[in-house]
C-alpha cells in the first residue's frame, strides 16, 4: 500500500477493449479522484482510446491516463517511463490478449504468453503492489471431457485452437507467480456476449455466428447444422455486464487474493436450448440438420477449404467445435463470494431477445478481434 503522502495509481492493459472500457468506468467510481487510472494503449488504438476515455469520464477525462506501449515488449514499450509508472501502482489489471479462436500460434504466444510474462514482471517491480488482477478464460480447459472446476488447470487436456493453448500457458505462468508469493486473483469468463440489458457489444463472435447463418438464408426459415445430440452439449455464455460487475466486485474484496473465479453460467443452455431461444427472439423457424458429432470438424474443414464460403455464410469455422464442447464448468466459489452483492449470471433465455435486437439494429459491428 502506498503511504499517505505518496501518489497512488491503477495500471490496466486491455483498454479500449470490450471488457476493459467498462471496467475503467467502474474503477473511476471506486477510487478517489486523486487516483489515476493508467491505461497501456497500443499506438494504433490511441484515437479510439481517447474517444472512449472522453465518453467514460467527460467531467474529468484527465483521470484516465493513456500511455502508449505494447505488452509484447519487455519494458511494455514504455521506455524510461516504465519504473515511474510502476513506483506508485498499487493495483494492476491485465486484460490485454488476443481474443481470436483463429489466432496464429506465433501471435498467440507473443501476445497471450510473452505479453502476460511482461506484465507480470511489471507488477513484480511495483514496490507498493497490493493486487494483480488477471483475466483468463474458462477455455484454458481445452477439450477436457467432463467437469472443469476453478481448482483445475493442467488436466492433460488437448486444445481446440492456439487461443486456448496460449491462454492456458499464460495462466500457468500467472499461477506459478502466485505460488511464489504474487498477490493475485484470476478470473475465467465463459463465452462473453453483449450486455444483457442493452445488447451492446464490440464484436460479433461465438453464438452470433448462428444469427449470421440465419441472415444468410432468406424467408424466415433457417437451416442450422447440429452435431451429435444437441441436448447433450452445453454452450456456456455470459453477458458482458455480468463479467464486469463480477470482476469489479470481487477485485474489491481483500479475501479474493489467491482465488481463481470461473465467471460462467451455472445453468447454461444446451445447443438445443440456445437454438430455441434464438428462434423465439428472431421469430424465425430454425430447422436443425443432425450430423454426427465428428461432423463439426468435417464442416470446419469445408469452410476453411472453399474460398469465401465462411464469409458468405457468416460462420467462423473455429466456432463449430464449441457446439460439441465436452466440458462443463463450475463456479461455486464465485457464486459464494458474490452472494449478497446482487450480482448473478442471468439465464441466456432472459436476454437472448436483447442480443438479437442489438444485432439487428447494428449490422456493421465487426467480428474481428483487436490485436
Amino acid at each position: 500500500m502506498a503511504s499517505a503522502d505518496s501518489p497512488e495509481s491503477v495500471f490496466l492493459t486491455g483498454f479500449p477493449g470490450f471488457l476493459g472500457s467498462e471496467l475503467v468506468a467502474r474503477l473511476l467510481d471506486r477510487y478517489p479522484d486523486d487516483v489515476a487510472i493508467r491505461c497501456l494503449v497500443q499506438s494504433k488504438y490511441r484515437d479510439l482510446a481517447e474517444s472512449r476515455a472522453a465518453e467514460i469520464d467527460d467531467g474529468a477525462p484527465e483521470r484516465i491516463e493513456l500511455h502508449e506501449g505494447d505488452i509484447t515488449e519487455s519494458d511494455l514499450g514504455l521506455g524510461e517511463a516504465y519504473q515511474s509508472l510502476a513506483d506508485d501502482a498499487t493495483e494492476v489489471y491485465h486484460l490485454a490478449a488476443v481474443y481470436d479462436l483463429g489466432v496464429a500460434r506465433e501471435v498467440g504466444m507473443a501476445v497471450n504468453v510473452e505479453g502476460t510474462r511482461n506484465v507480470l514482471d511489471f507488477a513484480e517491480s511495483c514496490p507498493n503492489l497490493d493486487h494483480f488482477q488477471y483475466v483468463s478464460t474458462c477455455y484454458v480447459s481445452g477439450r477436457h471431457d467432463g467437469v472443469f472446476t476453478h481448482d483445475d488447470l493442467d488436466v492433460g487436456q488437448s486444445f481446440n485452437n492456439h487461443y486456448e493453448e496460449t491462454k492456458f500457458l499464460a495462466e500457468v505462468e500467472v499461477q506459478r507467480r502466485m505460488d511464489a508469493g504474487l498477490p493475485a486473483t484470476i478470473y475465467r469468463p465463459a463465452i462473453t456476449v453483449g450486455d444483457s440489458e442493452t445488447g451492446r457489444t464490440q464484436k460479433y463472435d461465438g453464438p452470433y455466428n448462428v444469427l449470421r447463418l440465419l441472415d444468410a438464408q432468406p424467408g424466415g426459415l433457417g437451416v442450422v447444422p447440429t452435431f451429435g445430440d444437441p441436448r447433450d452439449y452445453e454452450v456456456n455464455v455470459v453477458p458482458r455486464n455480468f463479467v464486469v460487475d463480477a470482476i469489479d466486485y470481487l477485485s474489491g474484496r481483500p479475501d479474493s487474493e489467491g482465488e481463481v473465479y470461473q465467471l460462467c453460467d451455472p445453468n447454461p443452455p444446451t445447443v438445443a436450448g440456445m437454438l430455441r431461444a434464438f428462434a423465439a427472439a428472431t421469430g424465425e423457424t430454425i430447422r436443425p440438420v443432425p450430423l454426427p458429432s465428428g461432423g463439426a470438424d468435417l464442416v470446419r474443414r469445408a469452410l476453411d477449404g472453399v474460398p469465401g464460403l465462411a464469409g458468405l455464410l457468416g460462420v467462423e469455422p473455429e466456432v463449430l467445435r464449441y457446439f460439441v464442447h465436452p466440458t462443463s464448468y463450475t463456479c461455486q466459489n464465485a457464486t459464494g463470494d458474490l452472494r449478497g452483492s446482487g450480482i448473478s449470471c442471468p439465464a441466456f433465455e432472459s436476454y437472448a431477445d436483447t442480443l438479437v435486437a442489438f444485432y439487428s439494429a447494428h449490422p456493421a459491428v465487426s467480428s474481428d478481434a483487436m490485436v
